[in-house]
């Protein structure tokens, strides 16, 4: 058993790390360059990913003149020689995000036709580069992602909102650098891979209006300022498609990448994998529950596919936080512990769930994993999984249960990657 169990840990974790080398972009950023420009070269970006790919792209061009500045999370910092690296606040921004926003608009000022820009645009920089619009402020803002993130909306409704109260992003970070050329680089952490949703699209034109941005305020109930009413309703728009000739936008690592590199490892061990999608949403404990049931199909008849079998999935769900609030946890150790609730010690069924960039949520760990023992342990270590799960308090008992998946800092965000491996019993 427990050869078993230990054997079901290595598999799910190297299936794991697998995703995430695949978007290291000291890996995939070198492909995408253009050649040497013969005028200036700046270099501006934001996300968890900047620095790194800052990094990857010094050492790629070692012999170019680069320049300008990227800003990341706190933490996720790395050397670099040519390129300036700002650090600032996820998920809500901070008095530095707006600091960071300000030097990346003064960056690609005054540029001519024969200068490039290279925009390095990654998960997280909706938070991390944030400037209010005309008539707003910094704790406008800081409300409004308070707000957005515990309602439930899914990413690209968020992002519509972040965009609209924005002096920099949905495109406008683009449009100030007119005329230079600009080559966005993004490493993708949105379902569906869609450029005006990666950190709020500040390189790229922006189909969304300040109406779309109104009725999701509506529909999550969340309150706008009345500074926010007045620019919603009388504020200058984003750029809209056609506007911005002169911008590229190229992707050097998504999702999808991640699962294949997943299903490539999971075949290595003599594990037929299936991926279900790279942009699966919703609640993450509902995703829980439906994927426990494929899960037991599996197990019981064979169906989707016969066994040893590895059901992959990504995307980004979400948990919606009621008036009573939560405990610590994050999306991806709620999904765990609501299939380990539905799989209920099924035998032979284990399960990983983590975020790519290593950090679940607030907490200090990508994710967990999940075994036919873990409802047993907790209980043995005085938990309630039941009532641990309704009270999204998921980090506390897998930390409980030693079941957290610590990687650090990874450097990447390709979004979530979900893995159950279905072997029966030993």
């Amino acid at each position: 058993m427990q050869d078993a169990e230990t054997r079901a840990r290595g598999v799910l974790r190297a299936v794991f790390d697998a995703a995430v080398a695949s978007a290291d972009p000291h890996l995939v950023l070198a492909a995408h360059l253009p050649p040497k420009p013969r005028g200036r070269c700046v270099v501006v970006g934001c996300g968890k990913s900047a620095a790194s790919m800052a990094a990857a792209l010094e050492a790629a061009w070692p012999d170019v003149n680069l320049s300008g500045v990227v800003v990341t999370r706190y933490g996720h910092e790395v050397p670099t020689q040519r390129i300036t690296v700002l650090s600032s606040s996820h998920p809500v921004p901070d008095a530095n995000s707006e600091i960071a926003a300000r030097r990346m608009l003064e960056t690609v000022k005054d540029l001519t036709a024969e200068d490039l820009v290279i925009a390095l645009i990654s998960g997280g920089g909706s938070a991390l580069m944030a400037l209010p619009a005309p008539g707003l402020t910094l704790a406008d803002k800081q409300a409004i992602n308070r707000a957005l993130l515990a309602s439930g909306a899914p990413i690209g409704e968020m992002n519509v909102v972040r965009k609209h109260l924005s002096a920099i992003k949905g495109g406008r970070l683009a449009a100030a650098a007119r005329p230079a050329r600009m080559l966005t680089l993004a490493i993708s952490d949105v379902p569906g891979d869609d450029p005006g949703i990666i950190a709020s699209g500040p390189t790229v034109p922006d189909a969304s209006s300040f109406a779309d941005a109104r009725a999701i305020l509506a529909r999550y109930g969340i309150k706008e300022t009345p500074a926010m009413t007045r620019w919603l309703s009388e504020g200058e728009e984003t750029p809209k498609p056609g506007s911005l000739d002169h911008a590229e936008f190229h992707l050097i690592a998504t999702p999808a990448m991640a699962l294949a590199a997943a299903a490539e490892t999971a075949r290595a061990y003599g594990v037929t994998p299936l991926i279900l999608g790279d942009a699966l949403e919703g609640e993450s404990s509902a995703m829980g529950t439906v994927l426990a049931g494929i899960a037991r199909s599996v197990a019981t008849h064979g169906q989707p596919l016969p066994m040893p079998a590895l059901l992959l999935s990504g995307g980004e769900s979400t948990v919606t936080i009621g008036a009573n609030g939560a405990g610590r946890g994050g999306r991806n150790t709620e999904f765990l512990l609501a299939l380990a609730v539905a799989l209920n010690g099924a035998p032979g069924i284990h399960a990983i769930a983590g975020d790519t960039d290593g950090i679940d949520g607030t907490e200090d760990a990508a994710g967990a994993i999940i075994t036919p023992t873990t409802l047993a342990r907790a209980r043995a270590a005085g938990l309630d999984p039941r009532a641990v799960l309704a009270g999204h308090d998921s980090y506390s008992l897998f930390d409980a249960t030693g079941d957290l998946v610590r990687t650090g800092p990874t450097l990447t965000n390709v979004n979530d990657i979900r893995a159950i491996l279905v072997q029966g019993e030993a």
